[in-house]
Protein backbone atom coordinates (compact mmCIF):
# COMPACT_ATOMS: atom_id res chain seq x y z
CA UNK A 1 0.00 0.00 0.00
CA UNK A 2 3.03 2.36 0.91
CA UNK A 3 4.15 1.98 -2.79
CA UNK A 4 0.45 3.00 -3.91
CA UNK A 5 0.05 5.99 -1.60
CA UNK A 6 3.10 7.61 -2.70
CA UNK A 7 3.79 6.80 -5.96
CA UNK A 8 0.46 5.07 -7.78
CA UNK A 9 -2.16 7.56 -6.43
CA UNK A 10 -0.59 10.98 -7.02
CA UNK A 11 -0.18 9.71 -10.96
CA UNK A 12 -3.79 8.90 -10.81
CA UNK A 13 -4.78 12.39 -9.53
CA UNK A 14 -2.10 14.04 -12.32
CA UNK A 15 -4.18 11.35 -14.81
CA UNK A 16 -7.59 12.71 -13.99
CA UNK A 17 -6.32 16.14 -13.72
CA UNK A 18 -5.78 15.82 -17.36
CA UNK A 19 -9.21 13.89 -18.38
CA UNK A 20 -11.53 15.12 -16.32
CA UNK A 21 -14.55 12.53 -18.23
CA UNK A 22 -12.88 9.44 -16.36
CA UNK A 23 -13.68 8.02 -13.58
CA UNK A 24 -11.04 5.59 -11.97
CA UNK A 25 -11.62 3.90 -8.53
CA UNK A 26 -7.94 3.04 -6.91
CA UNK A 27 -7.64 -0.18 -4.58
CA UNK A 28 -4.53 -0.17 -2.70
CA UNK A 29 -3.88 -3.65 -1.03
CA UNK A 30 -1.30 -5.93 0.28
CA UNK A 31 -2.08 -8.90 -1.28
CA UNK A 32 -1.86 -10.38 -5.13
CA UNK A 33 -5.73 -9.84 -6.37
CA UNK A 34 -7.06 -12.20 -8.72
CA UNK A 35 -8.21 -9.13 -11.61
CA UNK A 36 -11.02 -11.25 -13.37
CA UNK A 37 -12.71 -12.38 -10.21
CA UNK A 38 -12.15 -8.83 -8.63
CA UNK A 39 -13.11 -6.66 -11.63
CA UNK A 40 -9.75 -4.80 -11.76
CA UNK A 41 -8.77 -3.19 -15.18
CA UNK A 42 -5.43 -2.34 -14.25
CA UNK A 43 -2.96 -3.26 -11.97
CA UNK A 44 0.59 -2.56 -10.38
CA UNK A 45 2.91 -4.95 -9.29
CA UNK A 46 6.46 -5.82 -7.90
CA UNK A 47 8.29 -8.59 -8.43
CA UNK A 48 7.78 -11.82 -11.07
CA UNK A 49 4.14 -12.68 -11.91
CA UNK A 50 2.80 -16.10 -10.75
CA UNK A 51 0.32 -15.65 -13.38
CA UNK A 52 1.40 -16.27 -16.51
CA UNK A 53 -1.94 -15.54 -18.47
CA UNK A 54 -1.77 -12.08 -17.39
CA UNK A 55 0.02 -9.29 -19.47
CA UNK A 56 2.89 -7.36 -18.16
CA UNK A 57 4.44 -4.21 -19.26
CA UNK A 58 7.64 -3.52 -17.14
CA UNK A 59 8.33 0.21 -16.39
CA UNK A 60 11.26 0.16 -14.32
CA UNK A 61 12.76 -1.68 -11.40
CA UNK A 62 13.16 -1.66 -7.26
CA UNK A 63 16.32 -2.16 -5.45
CA UNK A 64 16.07 -4.67 -2.09
CA UNK A 65 17.70 -3.58 -0.24
CA UNK A 66 19.34 -4.54 3.90
CA UNK A 67 18.84 -1.94 6.02
CA UNK A 68 19.94 -0.87 10.08
CA UNK A 69 20.13 1.94 12.27
CA UNK A 70 23.21 3.59 13.46
CA UNK A 71 23.02 2.52 16.65
CA UNK A 72 23.01 -0.97 15.83
CA UNK A 73 25.95 -0.96 13.41
CA UNK A 74 27.64 0.86 16.10
CA UNK A 75 27.26 -2.03 18.52
CA UNK A 76 27.76 -5.15 16.09
CA UNK A 77 29.78 -3.59 13.24
CA UNK A 78 29.04 -3.13 9.89
CA UNK A 79 28.67 -6.59 7.95
CA UNK A 80 31.06 -7.51 5.44
CA UNK A 81 29.16 -10.28 3.61
CA UNK A 82 25.49 -11.78 4.01
CA UNK A 83 26.84 -14.29 6.00
CA UNK A 84 27.56 -12.03 9.07
CA UNK A 85 23.77 -11.93 9.35
CA UNK A 86 23.37 -15.13 10.78
CA UNK A 87 24.02 -14.72 14.17
CA UNK A 88 22.84 -10.83 14.34
CA UNK A 89 19.41 -10.05 15.27
CA UNK A 90 16.82 -9.19 12.27
CA UNK A 91 13.85 -7.67 11.50
CA UNK A 92 11.47 -9.55 9.61
CA UNK A 93 8.96 -8.29 6.81
CA UNK A 94 6.41 -10.71 5.78
CA UNK A 95 5.35 -9.20 2.96
CA UNK A 96 8.73 -9.86 0.58
CA UNK A 97 8.22 -13.57 1.33
CA UNK A 98 10.81 -16.21 1.94
CA UNK A 99 9.94 -16.81 5.72
CA UNK A 100 13.64 -16.65 7.58
CA UNK A 101 15.47 -17.03 4.09
CA UNK A 102 17.15 -14.12 2.89
CA UNK A 103 19.04 -14.18 -0.60
CA UNK A 104 22.01 -12.23 -1.64
CA UNK A 105 23.97 -11.99 -5.28
CA UNK A 106 27.76 -11.67 -4.48
CA UNK A 107 29.76 -11.80 -7.99
CA UNK A 108 27.58 -13.37 -9.45
CA UNK A 109 27.22 -15.91 -6.80
CA UNK A 110 23.74 -16.51 -5.21
CA UNK A 111 23.74 -17.03 -1.83
CA UNK A 112 20.64 -18.37 0.96
CA UNK A 113 20.83 -17.32 4.79
CA UNK A 114 18.66 -18.12 7.29
CA UNK A 115 18.24 -15.22 9.86
CA UNK A 116 17.04 -14.96 13.47
CA UNK A 117 14.04 -13.17 14.02
CA UNK A 118 14.04 -10.29 16.72
CA UNK A 119 10.53 -9.34 15.25
CA UNK A 120 7.89 -10.02 12.54
CA UNK A 121 5.15 -8.33 10.64
CA UNK A 122 3.24 -8.24 7.86
CA UNK A 123 3.05 -4.37 7.17
CA UNK A 124 6.23 -2.56 6.17
CA UNK A 125 6.11 1.05 8.13
CA UNK A 126 6.08 -0.62 11.82
CA UNK A 127 8.86 -3.31 10.41
CA UNK A 128 11.51 -0.20 9.43
CA UNK A 129 10.56 1.66 12.60
CA UNK A 130 11.62 -1.65 14.45
CA UNK A 131 15.02 -1.78 12.41
CA UNK A 132 15.39 2.50 12.96
CA UNK A 133 14.73 1.75 16.69
CA UNK A 134 17.88 -0.71 16.24
CA UNK A 135 15.84 -4.00 17.09
CA UNK A 136 17.53 -5.68 14.23
CA UNK A 137 18.73 -5.42 10.45
CA UNK A 138 16.03 -5.68 7.89
CA UNK A 139 15.09 -6.21 4.68
CA UNK A 140 12.93 -3.78 2.43
CA UNK A 141 12.24 -2.45 -0.97
CA UNK A 142 13.91 0.72 -1.46
CA UNK A 143 10.95 3.00 -1.65
CA UNK A 144 9.91 1.80 1.90
CA UNK A 145 13.13 2.80 3.55
CA UNK A 146 13.49 5.89 1.89
CA UNK A 147 12.67 8.94 4.03
CA UNK A 148 14.58 7.15 7.18
CA UNK A 149 17.53 7.01 4.85
CA UNK A 150 17.45 10.22 3.32
CA UNK A 151 17.51 11.50 7.43
CA UNK A 152 20.28 9.04 8.45
CA UNK A 153 18.07 6.74 10.81
CA UNK A 154 18.61 4.07 8.22
CA UNK A 155 21.98 3.13 6.94
CA UNK A 156 21.80 0.45 3.82
CA UNK A 157 24.74 -2.54 4.19
CA UNK A 158 26.39 -5.19 1.80
CA UNK A 159 25.11 -2.94 -1.41
CA UNK A 160 27.32 -5.57 -3.45
CA UNK A 161 25.30 -8.58 -2.39
CA UNK A 162 22.07 -7.23 -3.51
CA UNK A 163 19.96 -9.48 -5.93
CA UNK A 164 18.83 -8.20 -8.91
CA UNK A 165 16.18 -5.29 -8.82
CA UNK A 166 12.20 -6.84 -8.70
CA UNK A 167 10.43 -5.68 -11.44
CA UNK A 168 7.46 -3.29 -11.33
CA UNK A 169 5.00 -3.81 -13.97
CA UNK A 170 1.55 -2.66 -14.85
CA UNK A 171 -0.66 -5.52 -15.10
CA UNK A 172 -3.74 -6.23 -17.22
CA UNK A 173 -5.45 -9.62 -18.60
CA UNK A 174 -6.55 -9.21 -22.16
CA UNK A 175 -5.28 -6.38 -24.75
CA UNK A 176 -8.64 -7.43 -26.91
CA UNK A 177 -11.04 -6.21 -24.60
CA UNK A 178 -8.94 -3.37 -23.15
CA UNK A 179 -11.41 0.11 -23.82
CA UNK A 180 -9.51 3.11 -25.12
CA UNK A 181 -9.97 5.22 -21.66
CA UNK A 182 -7.87 1.69 -20.32
CA UNK A 183 -5.40 2.27 -22.71
CA UNK A 184 -5.00 6.41 -22.76
CA UNK A 185 -4.55 5.36 -18.40
CA UNK A 186 -2.11 2.83 -19.22
CA UNK A 187 0.12 4.42 -21.44
CA UNK A 188 -0.10 7.54 -18.84
CA UNK A 189 1.10 5.16 -16.16
CA UNK A 190 3.80 3.82 -17.95
CA UNK A 191 5.70 7.27 -19.23
CA UNK A 192 4.70 9.21 -15.44
CA UNK A 193 5.57 5.39 -13.34
CA UNK A 194 8.91 4.81 -15.35
CA UNK A 195 9.96 8.41 -15.59
CA UNK A 196 9.79 8.20 -11.65
CA UNK A 197 11.41 5.04 -11.06
CA UNK A 198 14.24 6.24 -13.65
CA UNK A 199 14.97 9.31 -11.98
CA UNK A 200 15.56 7.40 -8.41
CA UNK A 201 17.28 5.09 -9.87
CA UNK A 202 19.99 8.17 -11.13
CA UNK A 203 19.77 9.48 -7.98
CA UNK A 204 20.86 6.00 -6.30
CA UNK A 205 23.71 6.11 -8.86
CA UNK A 206 24.69 9.65 -8.16
CA UNK A 207 24.22 9.50 -4.49
CA UNK A 208 25.41 5.71 -3.39
CA UNK A 209 22.11 5.83 -1.08
CA UNK A 210 18.56 6.29 -1.85
CA UNK A 211 16.28 9.01 -2.44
Amino acid sequence: MTFGQWHVAPAIVAFLQRHTQVRVELLLLDRVVNMLEEGVDLAVRIGELADSSMIANQVGGMRRVVVASPDLLARVGEPATPEDLADQPCVQFRGLGAGNVWRFNGSKKESSIEIQSAFATNQSIPAVEACAAGLGFGRFLAYQVAPWVEREALRIVLTDFEPPPAPVSLVYTDARMMTPRLRVLLDFMKAHLGEALRLSSERDLATGELC
